[in-house]
This record gives C-alpha cells, structure tokens and sequence, in this order.
C-alpha cells in the first residue's frame, strides 16, 4: 500500500461531520423522534456515534445509534473460497416506522450500501433510508448515491481512501492509497 495524499485532516472531518448533522436536521426537523442512525461496520459505526453526539449538542434530543455487519449481506464475495469475519450487528431498537440514516465512512460501488440495506429488512420496516457518507470516491457499480456527503473525492479504480479515526488508529484522516 502506497499512500498518495491526505484528502482530509482531522479539521476537515470534525466540520463535515458537523455539516452532514446540520443536513440531516435540515432535511428531517419535523421527523427528529424517528430518527435513527444505524453505522456500517466497520467505521461506519463510529462516524454515526459522531453524527448523533453532534445532533444531540444542536438540538437536544436523544438519538439513537445502531451498528451493523453487512459481511454475509453482499453480493461480491464468495462464501465458499473466503475467509470471512463477520462482525455483531448491534441495532438494540426496532426500526419499523424509523427515518434510518445509514452512515459508511466511503462509498464506493455501492454494494455495501445494498448490502445494508436488505440486512436493514430483517430488522424492520423503516419509514424512510437516508445515506450520509465521509467520502464518496464516485465509481457505482448500482444506482445508489449518498444524501449527505462530507466529500467527494474523485479516485481511479486502481486508488482506494482509506479512513483513519482517532477511535481506532489514534488520528482523524481520509488518505488517498494505491
């Protein structure tokens, strides 16, 4: 792994995190009680603890945060020939009648985030799916496209980003690898 450039400091994620809840508030005010946020593992998962803290600091409400697994979920690996580690899925609510808002760190083909939505379905009937991502490096493979955006970050197929936070490797920071 080569890394090419830094796409985002820990400033840059602070503020579209900060930008991307001021959306989702925006756009679902008068549905604040029924929102949800739901992460994909992993780091997904603590980019929408993020969100929620920075929902709860604006408008002083509770909102709930989920985590989930979309391992066996997708479409693009083969069960039989991988090694595969599944992760918990952790929703410790119903979504039935819920605004969910998906939280990934990068979007990519897309995949993942059908991947997600149909491991929604066996935990409910949400009202309503939102997509809120760090980065969106282009390239879909599905018609999917993310409501909220931290960045878009055009990549060829031979680069990746790669998303540090400081949870996990002890700084913020979207990198640009090949």
């Amino acid at each position: 792994m080569h890394q090419k450039a830094q796409v985002m400091n820990a400033e840059d994620i602070r503020r579209a995190l900060m930008r991307i809840a001021h959306e989702i508030l925006e756009r679902n005010h008068q549905h604040i009680a029924d929102l949800v946020l739901v992460g994909v593992k992993s780091r997904g998962d603590t980019l929408a603890h993020r969100i929620a803290q920075n929902l709860e600091r604006i408008e002083n409400v509770d909102i709930k945060v989920g985590a989930i697994d979309v391992t066996l979920y997708r479409d693009d690996i083969n069960l039989y020939e991988t090694q595969i580690q599944v992760n918990s899925t952790e929703i410790p609510f119903d979504i039935t009648g819920k605004r969910v808002i998906l939280v990934d760190e990068v979007l990519y083909t897309g995949r993942t985030i059908r991947a997600a939505m149909d491991a929604l379905m066996d935990f409910g009937r949400p009202a309503a799916i939102q997509l809120a991502a760090l980065v969106d490096r282009g390239h879909r493979e599905l018609p999917i496209s993310a409501d909220y955006i931290g960045k878009n970050v055009p990549t060829s197929r031979k680069e990746f980003v790669r998303v540090q936070l400081v949870e996990e490797h002890g700084v913020d920071a979207a990198i640009i690898c090949e």
